[in-house]
């Protein structure tokens, strides 16, 4: 069976001027990371799904010289792994609100307690300490911990999401603000600028989630467990 269409398509590239080219699949990848952050601000189900589609395609293009010889960009260990991670917390965030769906859970977001917070922070500073030298170890793309901290802080905000937490598009502000200047870098100009835009959005989405958390009567969909105690 001829499947160069398929190698055709899997290596298609877009002129942006400049004798630079952006890979088809990184712009496509972006825009279904896009879509999927705009579901998880209304809060729809949807947004899982559509965000794993564009891991998955993301996933091929920061594994470089791994997976294509003629790749021109480096390989992004940190950034490929967090593709990975994604995948994992996604299913488990799109169980979680398909099941409060099913239950027509009517809680707003609601914010972490301190003592989650800490965990949070605690988390997201030895687990870039600790991933630092094993990335480096393996070839990652400098600085290294620029690498570790966006896989880290990824993780979080989307475990974050998943838990119906607010404060996870500040993580998301955060994973941004080092991403953007490690991805320019490093030449992955359409991720680069999809970043710099989600710094805006997540901005965007915390107010809006900040907003539905005062306003018990906006459709939501994770109930709150203490509500469910107090009714047992």
């Amino acid at each position: 069976m001829d499947l160069d269409w398929l190698a055709a398509i899997y290596g298609a590239t877009i002129p942006v001027g400049g004798g630079q080219e952006l890979l088809l699949r990184e712009v496509v990848g972006n825009a279904f990371g896009l879509a999927s952050a705009v579901g998880g601000m209304l809060r729809r189900v949807w947004a899982w799904p559509v965000g794993i589609v564009g891991n998955v395609l993301l996933l091929t293009v920061f594994l470089g010289a791994i997976l294509d010889p003629a790749h021109t960009l480096p390989t992004l260990l940190g950034q490929a792994g967090r593709q990975v991670m994604f995948i994992a917390v996604a299913v488990y965030g799109w169980v979680r609100w398909r099941q409060a769906r099913a239950a027509d859970g009517q809680i707003v977001p609601r914010w972490a307690t301190w003592r989650q917070r800490t965990g949070l922070a605690v988390v997201l500073v030895v687990g870039t300490v600790a991933l630092t030298p094993l990335f480096a170890a393996l070839g990652s793309y400098e600085p290294v911990w620029a690498d570790a901290w966006t896989f880290v802080g990824s993780l979080l905000a989307t475990y974050g999401m998943a838990r119906g937490w607010t404060e996870f598009w500040l993580i998301w502000v955060l994973v941004d603000l080092v991403g953007v200047p490690l991805l320019l870098s490093a030449g992955y100009w359409a991720t680069a600028a999809m970043y710099a835009f989600y710094g805006g959005f997540t901005v965007w989405g915390f107010v809006v989630w900040a907003r539905a958390r005062r306003k018990p009567s906006v459709e939501v969909l994770l109930p709150d467990p203490r509500v469910e105690r107090a009714d047992r």
